[in-house]
């Protein structure tokens, strides 16, 4: 390679995850291989005082190496003491004609080397700095690597060489700071150190690649048409943005925000100082205290596990109950008059059938927005909400019926699914009791009185309005002092072992509870009663997709086995 040069570096390197997502692979550019470039300044195109120079390409398996010269204008002299300085170590390119696989790059052109603050690709660095003299040959160049300056000889040792000199004044730059810094006063690194610690992963590639940006303050309003039109042009120095309403701009007041937070008090008071706007960008975002999106339900939950885990869970699906009714006269025992015929017992037998119906609820979501959503298991969380909401559903048509209307096309059939407060037809398996409801103490004394033909297994529970149940609890005597202390003495009041309350809007319109044992309503369903979850993919659409069913039948299977407290007719 021609040493005829002023400097050398790597424009880029593959397989290193630039700011802007792409990685650069192997070979990328082996097109550019030999071919000489333009030096801009900090990709500015539009301005031809920012042409520094040229730089000559060099495909390498590591990436592409650039051997670069500097020209003669201001601009480019300019350029150069400041390279030479080591004020100026990051370099970086502007490549069009791009292929992509995912976010790999495998192709494309370099159009130009840039010289930038700081690069998108932490490899793309300037190595070796030459200074011609006329007093040396053409074997030897005086090299600069980090401001130190050092002999070499284009040799074997070059590499080597060149290390230790890095090294050397790495390790003087670390013993510099540390003597000049005042321990009284805290830096300007400090201040921006405590920033960043702040800050998520997103934000802090974002104000890197603002302060890749600071000198090039208003650049994107210059962008030219072709730029602008051509989306696979990329730039790797800046971190983009694809909306551009929200393009970080004014970028060179950052570093004069950083300096002057100590004296204006607090960083956010300084960034508003010096005019930059949205912030909000630069600060951490909110947390999710509850690891997951709280759900928003129509009141408390707990009663829905108590009937799930209550009901008697039968081993089939379609159910039939036949009851014998003795209750009438002619079943009674007779007493025999001698000579007399002996007459038979009569007696009906009632007999009904349940078929099941199936159950379900179904999901969907875009398998973008899985992969999207990073901070909680969205699949998990679904999946939770899908089972919760079919638990309840079941719950409610158990006791009160779903609350759709007949003609709902969703709405679980009551011949199948049978609610207890509509199984008091003939007073044979729940009983109606009406409650002259003007007084709370009528609702209890109701839920005592209505037991006297209770038969089914007897550890009772009751079934009651959220409202209801709040009302009773605050009860006073003539003396001004609560009757009932807790929930417990109040269901005690009532001969029932427990109180469940539920939302108002699940209890129909007339009705005011329900009283029975659990274990006497029936839920058949074949092979266990199990909850099946199926999933599938729809490649078309690319989403998820999600179902949760059971088929089961249910309702009471003993006669009197439950009391249904009703409004009496005419009042409110």
């Amino acid at each position: 390679m021609n040493e005829k040069y002023d400097f050398s570096g790597w424009a880029t390197k593959c397989d290193i995850r630039c700011l802007d997502g792409r990685t650069i692979k192997k070979n990328a550019f082996k097109d550019c291989d030999g071919e000489t470039v333009p030096l801009v300044w900090n990709h500015d195109h539009k301005d031809p005082f920012n042409v520094l120079g040229h730089a000559l390409l060099e495909n390498r398996d590591e990436g592409v190496y650039a051997y670069c010269s500097f020209n003669n204008s201001e601009s480019g002299q300019n350029a150069k003491e400041m390279v030479k300085h080591g004020d100026i170590r990051s370099l970086s390119i502007y490549a069009t004609e791009l292929k992509q696989n995912g976010g790999d790059v495998i192709h494309g052109l370099i159009r130009e080397v840039s010289l930038v603050l700081a690069g998108a690709n932490r490899g793309a660095v300037i190595e070796n700095v030459l200074s011609h003299s006329g007093e040396l040959n053409d074997e030897k160049a005086i090299i600069f690597n980090n401001v130190e300056t050092l002999e070499l000889s284009h040799s074997e040792e070059k590499d080597m060489e060149i290390e230790e000199t890095k090294k050397t004044k790495q390790d003087e730059n670390k013993e510099t700071t540390s003597t000049d810094q005042n321990e009284d006063e805290e830096t300007i690194g400090e201040i921006f150190e405590d920033l960043i610690n702040k800050l998520n992963e997103k934000q802090k590639k974002t104000i890197y690649a603002l302060i890749g940006q600071a000198y090039e303050d208003g650049r994107e309003e210059g962008l030219n048409t072709k730029e602008e039109e051509n989306k696979e042009d990329m730039k790797h120095n800046v971190f983009d943005n694809e909306n551009k309403d929200e393009t970080l701009q004014h970028s060179a007041d950052i570093l004069e925000a950083i300096k002057d937070a100590k004296s204006v008090g607090s960083m956010k008071k300084a960034f508003l100082a010096h005019g930059i706007t949205n912030i909000e960008y630069l600060f951490p975002e909110a947390h999710e205290v509850n690891g997951t999106p709280t759900f928003l339900r129509n009141g408390p939950t707990g009663w829905v596990k108590k009937v799930m885990a209550g009901v008697h869970k039968l081993p089939f699906s379609r159910v039939r109950m036949t009851v014998a009714d003795i209750s009438q006269e002619q079943a009674r025992a007779k007493g025999y008059v001698k000579d007399a015929k002996k007459e038979d017992e009569v007696f009906a037998l009632l007999k009904r059938t349940i078929d099941p119906q199936t159950v379900y609820k179904h999901q969907s979501m875009n398998r973008d927005d899985i992969l999207d959503i990073t901070d909680f298991d969205s699949v998990a969380w679904v999946k939770a909400e899908m089972r919760d909401k079919l638990d309840e559903e079941l719950a409610r048509a158990f006791i009160f019926g779903d609350g759709r209307t007949g003609g709902d096309q969703y709405k679980i059939k009551e011949a199948n699914i049978v609610p207890v407060i509509k199984d008091t037809d003939q007073d044979l398996y729940a009983m109606k009791f009406e409650v002259d409801n003007t007084k709370l103490e009528n609702i209890i004394d109701a839920a005592v009185l209505a037991q006297g033909k209770y038969e089914g297994s007897g550890n009772l529970v009751g079934f009651f309005k959220n409202t209801d149940v709040s009302q009773m609890l605050i009860l006073r005597d003539k003396l001004g002092r609560r009757i009932y202390k807790d929930i417990k003495e109040l269901a005690t009041s009532m001969a029932i072992s427990e109180i469940i309350q539920v939302p108002d809007s699940f209890v129909p319109e007339g009705f005011i509870g329900v009283i029975l044992d659990l274990y006497d309503y029936g839920v058949g369903s074949d092979k266990g009663g199990s909850v099946n979850m199926f999933e599938d993919f729809d490649i078309d659409y690319n989403r998820e997709k999600y179902l949760i069913e059971t088929r089961c039948s249910g309702g009471l299977n003993k006669p009197h086995s439950a009391i249904v407290l009703t409004v009496k007719p005419g009042e409110d």
